[in-house]
């Protein structure tokens, strides 16, 4: 299946004009990174997708479509994720995250945060203020994979066992995963279209619209990302009492970001003020988690007619495993790329994809949700929930088929895509955005900065 069919059926599926199709311009073809699954294709079609009903929109704001070109080589290396501070490239894992063997199969742990990886150490009956990597296998060694999984769920920590695709398929969270489509958009409500100013020629697409960000890792802040390379105002908000990962530095590009602590009563008052003129509102809550706190999607059409909710989640909101935390890394793991891609390789050792693909890709379709459902509300009204999960992302990966050789090609030099800015982080260099706007480039005019650095306030001029 080539990248502009992939296309066209994430654009029909949001029901947005075929006519805009022709506007795209694809470039290149897999493989571009080593893997046996087509992941160029997957990542070209999800950000060809986001910055082309960006477009879309502000063609229907009043200004003339423009090509959108994305190169193949380019968006993977994109979702790549790669990016240094003041010279240094940050090690995305935790010793204690990765794989390990088990008494009958293998196990994949996610220990990127401390209280995730204390509560996996904890688990295996091991200090986690002294614990070793080495004693960490030793154990693990002699758990079962699957009782190990379900321990670690039940205790609302982050681990998976490894399984094959025909093993994921005849699980429950496997079939209700196949029976769903790769994101829904849905209407919840009655609205009239929200006000947007009329566009100049030389104003990105998405200018004026207000992006409240309630994600962390990493989807979700790469869709706020694409959002804001597009032109729309997106407010990370963060909470004051978690932590975060390096990569925030940069998927914060382009953004506001502040503190607000929705445990608290005035916390909540803050966010219900910023949602009142919001015109998009993403979160990553396991399900019903965001609803808990007030800001549900139905909650939030009542305080803001005409919203668009988006809602991000690993499992999906179906099936036994839909409140189960999970990771890019796990999802691959129990979904059953790992396995195949090793045995791709010929080597008998499970082995991960090039990039979080399930991630990257999954977050560009937020920026696509989001563009294609404020373009019905701006025609239809009404307020609207978009739907997209890290597993449904992987079922249409896995439907894109494979590539033939993929694993056999040398990874290509980031260096022609990257871009270097000052931020508040420090000096970043990281990957230039790979849509191609032709007539309003794709910008970050805004820098990086740690959370907390903006106050909970839009800004009065939007135009950007």
């Amino acid at each position: 299946m080539n990248a502009n069919e992939v296309l066209g059926g994430i654009w029909r599926q949001a029901g947005l004009p075929a006519e805009a199709l022709p506007f795209a311009r694809l470039t290149g073809a897999d493989p571009v990174l080593p893997s046996s699954f087509a992941v160029g294709v997957a990542a070209q079609s999800a950000i060809a997708a986001a910055a082309l009903a960006a477009c879309e929109l502000g063609h229907l704001r009043g200004s003339a479509r423009q090509q959108v070109g994305v190169d193949m080589q380019h968006a993977a290396l994109d979702c790549t994720g790669w990016f240094s501070l003041d010279g240094r490239v940050p090690d995305p894992w935790d010793t204690f995250s990765g794989l390990y063997r088990c008494a009958d199969g293998w196990v994949r742990i996610h220990a990127n945060f401390a209280h995730h990886r204390d509560g996996a150490l904890r688990l295996m009956k091991l200090d986690p203020a002294t614990a070793t990597r080495a004693e960490a296998e030793t154990v693990m060694a002699t758990w079962r994979a699957h009782e190990f999984e379900d321990a670690a769920a039940a205790q609302g920590l982050v681990a998976t066992a490894l399984r094959r695709f025909d093993e994921w398929d005849a699980t429950p969270q496997g079939q209700a995963i196949a029976a769903q489509p790769l994101f829904t958009i849905e209407r919840i409500g009655d609205a009239s279209p929200l006000a947007l100013t009329p566009l100049r020629e030389d104003q990105r697409p998405l200018t004026g619209v207000r992006v409240l960000d309630l994600t962390r890792i990493l989807a979700g802040p790469v869709g706020g990302r694409a959002l804001a390379a597009y032109g729309a105002d997106v407010m990370l908000v963060n909470s004051p009492n978690l932590p975060n990962i390096e990569s925030i530095a940069d998927t914060s590009r382009g953004k506001l970001s502040t503190h607000v602590d929705l445990r608290t009563d005035e916390g909540r008052a803050v966010l219900r003020q910023l949602a009142t003129q919001a015109h998009v509102f993403v979160q990553g809550y396991r399900p019903g988690g965001i609803a808990s706190l007030g800001f549900g999607p139905a909650e939030l059409a009542r305080l803001r007619p005409g919203i668009v909710c988006v809602s991000l989640t690993a499992y999906g909101t179906q099936g036994p495993w839909a409140n189960r935390r999970g990771f890019d890394s796990l999802v691959q793991t129990a979904m059953g790329f790992n396995h195949a891609e090793g045995e791709a390789a010929g080597d008998g050792k499970p082995k991960p994809l090039p990039m979080q693909i399930l991630d990257e890709a999954t977050g560009y379709l937020i920026a696509f949700g989001a563009a294609a459902a404020l373009w019905r509300q701006q025609q239809e009204g009404g307020s609207w929930h978009v739907q997209v999960s890290l597993a449904q992302t992987g079922q249409w990966l896995r439907s894109l088929g494979r590539v033939p050789g993929g694993l056999s090609i040398a990874r290509p030099d980031l260096k022609p895509y990257v871009e270097t800015s000052a931020s508040g982080f420090g000096e970043l260099a990281a990957l230039r955005h790979s849509a191609q706007l032709s007539r309003t480039p794709a910008a970050w005019p805004r820098p990086s900065m740690p959370p907390g650095s903006h106050p909970p306030v839009w800004p009065a001029d939007t135009a950007k």
